[in-house]
């Protein structure tokens, strides 16, 4: 009999489960144009579904072919099955790994689901052919696995047969797969734990072979995975963020099914750990494979980051607040400048590769940002729309993005740039420090926008590329403050400042005489940062290669060597140190965060999108 594609239209992608990743299957199908009915037993799990699509839709089509779908798909949660089935052209399953409970889904499916419905199974375990106790022999023809992984960090969704399933199936949903901005790959024959699955299981089973054995330990397995296939995914790190628990479940099926020998593997872990409660970050006070010092509630800024900690050098992805300056989309909904200059954006991103969440949107061109976590406020400038007009503002807001308050703006400043919050314990103030670029200009002013005060005002106007003021940082030790003035393009004039915090008397903004150039002839030095104690100043530098498109160091006194920590960016601009853990995080106008290891300058990306990245800040431990 000759298979016919199920007619779509309006009729929804049904969901059972609205977990972790049951809601991602979901918001993947959202953000491709489908529409999505959820189906969970759990009100809090409804509604944490529906909120992470609200949060995350957009971010989503970023991996869509076509970009933004014309329209969203809708989308619903419930508890009952039926209602969220009788329309459903495509159902997949997302229940726990259970074969019986999973028995009993399909079961409910073939009696509820439309008769034309493809049932898809998420299971990463189990056979869709061990599934069809209960199901009919014509259903059976439209059953298969459709197995996802970790959407939007991980797009792989492999395919594959229950033993009947019509084959014509199989590029039908690999086409609306790739609709959705996945990547799907089809087992040609039922195979327990599909393709990739089976390297992983057989990459787990040695691992903890040499772990019983004693041949080595967890930290130095995972550093030279990392090493040899440069890569930050490692597999003792991994087995922990997965959970001991369900590492063994797995491994059992193979046992069970190949007659494999589990002492030192699967039987191994249960007597070492799983037993005594070690199942990774679902037990953070017991620890995992690694201990409980190197396992964290939140995931480290990439899985290698544990072995990093056991080294001593624990690296973690604080929360970071960044601009999208609104300039990087190639939607057809911006048709001219005009309407780009009003798509600025405040990101937060908590987690390394995941949706970060917008704060505040409809800005005009945001530049730079700094957090008072103290005060629950956070500050950021606008460049504005319209260079000549003066246009551009000084703002504030709560850590959510509430109460919105313009500090600075109906004509004062240019082009504000880049800013820092200076709590200054000597005079008991507490002070924004930003530069105006085509305003040819460094000030300072209170947190509420009082007492605004210009710092440097160098002549020139807005065609006055040499003196444009871009890039500023604070040095209360020192009692001074660096900036810089990035040149015209391709130039090599780029040059960074100090002045004393304070005028000398008699003195003003366009005549201070303590104005020192610290450093030359650089390409384009942009955002800047000191580390006081040592008096080593980091900078980004957005012009051409080979010494532009770089992060960089050199300390202010002595011989001033500036070094290059780590190159081919796409025009950086923001940076945030975090020296307590070696790394630096920088983000650019290519769209994407790095974190850069100071001593090595290997560049990790944490986010990376179709935006265009101005300001960074990372928000302070508790």
């Amino acid at each position: 009999m000759v298979w016919s594609a199920p007619h779509i239209g309006s009729r929804p992608v049904a969901i059972l489960g609205g977990g972790v990743l049951g809601r991602r299957i979901a918001c993947s199908f959202v953000a491709g144009g489908f529409n999505v009915h959820i189906r969970d037993p759990f009100p809090q799990a409804r509604e944490d579904a529906i909120k992470y699509i609200d949060e995350n839709k957009e971010f989503y089509t970023s991996f869509c072919p076509n970009g933004k779908p014309a329209q969203y798909g809708t989308y619903t949660a419930s508890e009952d099955i039926e209602t969220t089935v009788k329309d459903a052209w495509l159902v997949i399953e997302a229940v726990p790994e259970k074969i019986e409970l999973k028995i009993d889904t399909f079961e409910e499916l073939d009696k509820y689901a439309p008769k034309d419905c493809i049932l898809g199974s998420n299971s990463s375990s189990f056979r869709s052919g061990l599934m069809l106790d209960k199901v009919s022999d014509e259903r059976k023809k439209l059953v298969c696995n459709v197995h996802y992984t970790m959407p939007p960090m991980v797009r792989t969704v492999e395919l594959m047969t229950d033993g009947y399933t019509h084959q014509e199936i199989f590029p039908f949903l690999s086409d609306v797969l790739r609709q959705c901005g996945m990547l799907p790959a089809t087992a040609r024959k039922e195979s327990t734990g599909f393709i990739f699955n089976r390297l992983w299981a057989a990459v787990k089973r040695e691992i903890l072979t040499i772990l019983a054995e004693g041949v080595s330990d967890a930290a130095e397995i995972d550093a030279l995975w990392a090493h040899m296939f440069q890569t930050s995914v490692v597999p003792c790190q991994m087995m922990d963020q997965v959970g001991l628990d369900t590492v063994a479940f797995i491994e059992d099926n193979y046992i069970n099914e190949r007659k494999l020998d589990g002492s030192l593997t699967v039987d191994w872990l249960r007597s070492n750990y799983i037993t005594q409660g070690k199942l990774g970050l679902k037990t953070p006070e017991q620890g995992g494979i690694y201990p409980p010092s190197t396992v964290a509630v939140n995931p480290p800024l990439n899985p290698a980051a544990a072995a990093q900690a056991a080294a001593g050098t624990e690296k973690q992805m604080p929360p970071i607040f960044f601009l999208d300056v609104g300039l990087g989309s190639n939607s057809p909904s911006y048709p001219s400048l005009a309407g780009l200059t009003t798509n600025g954006k405040i990101l937060r991103l908590d987690e390394p590769n995941q949706p970060p969440k917008a704060l505040v949107t409809g800005l005009p061109l945001p530049d730079g940002i700094d957090v008072d976590p103290s005060a629950n406020r956070m500050y950021w400038t606008n460049m504005g729309a319209d260079v000549t007009a003066k246009d551009g503002s000084l703002m504030s807001s709560t850590l959510d993005g509430s109460d919105k308050k313009v500090l600075l703006g109906d004509g004062v400043l240019t082009t504000p740039k880049q800013l820092v919050l200076i709590k200054d314990q000597q005079t008991g103030t507490e002070k924004l420090y930003f530069c105006d670029r085509e305003g040819c200009s460094v000030h300072r002013c209170n947190v509420d926008g009082s007492e605004h005060e210009v710092l440097v005002q160098n002549p020139g106007g807005v065609g006055d590329l040499l003196h444009w003021c871009v890039g500023i940082t604070v040095d209360l030790k020192e009692r001074k403050f660096y900036w810089t003035q990035k040149g015209p393009a391709k130039s090599n004039l780029g040059r960074i400042f100090r002045a004393n915090i304070d005028f000398l008397p008699g003195e003003t903004a366009s005549n201070r005489s303590d104005i020192e150039v610290v450093f030359d002839k650089l390409p384009e030095p942009i955002d800047l940062e000191i580390e006081a104690e040592t008096g080593v100043l980091y900078w980004t530098d957005r012009g051409e290669h080979p010494r532009g498109c770089s992060l960089n160091c050199a300390r202010v006194e002595g011989e001033k060597e500036v070094r290059i920590l780590a190159r081919r960016f796409h025009e950086p601009i923001g940076l945030k140190l975090d020296l307590a853990r070696k790394q630096i995080f920088v983000c650019d106008l290519g769209g994407s965060i790095y974190a850069v290891d100071v001593e090595t300058g290997k560049k990790t990306v944490v986010h990376r999108d179709d935006g265009s990245y101005t300001g960074l800040v990372t928000l302070p431990a508790a």
